[in-house]
Parts: C-alpha cells; structure tokens; sequence
C-alpha cells in the first residue's frame, strides 16, 4: 500500500533512538525525552492559500526531520508504524 500525503501533509517513518553511545555506554531512558526523529517517505503537494495560490513544501521526500514528541498520526504501513503530520509541526530538517 502507498500513501500519498494531502495539501501540507508529509508521511514519516520515525527512526528509534539510539540506546547506546558511540564508546558503549547505554543510555537511560529519560534522556530520551525531547524531539523525535524521523525520515520522510512522501509529501503532499503544499499549502492552498485563500486565493488558490499553492505554496510548495520546504521538507521533501528523504529529508531526516526532528518532530515534537506526540505530534502527528500514526498509520501503519504492513509492520511498521509510521506519522502523518502537518508540515508546521515539523522543528527542522537535520543534515
């Protein structure tokens, strides 16, 4: 199945969090609060403005993204669950 996101909606498969550092040391659980991460399978075509006019999405489909946690709705995709969320809850877009 493929979803193809609405006006300014992008699709998202959220990426876990790291549970270790990069020398070994696991990391508690309540430092794992704060911004999701995510990668973005599909985006809408953009916001529609009153006039008609639309305004093209800034995220696009591979950006990896930071999202507030309990942001969004979550669909699933065969086994995997995934975000839809409106292109405004999105915080940055990570390089």
């Amino acid at each position: 199945m493929k979803i193809n996101p609405v006006q300014d909606r992008v699709l998202i498969k959220p990426i876990e969090p790291e549970t270790k550092t990069a020398a070994g040391l696991l990391i508690p659980d309540n430092s794992k609060e704060g911004p999701n991460r995510g990668v973005v399978i599909s985006v809408g075509p953009g916001r529609t403005t009153k006039e008609g006019n639309i305004i093209p999405m800034v995220v696009s489909e591979g950006n990896t993204v930071m999202y507030p946690t309990g942001s969004g709705n979550t669909v699933k995709l065969g086994d995997q669950e995934h975000l839809i969320l409106n292109e405004d809850q999105i915080l940055a877009i990570i390089d």
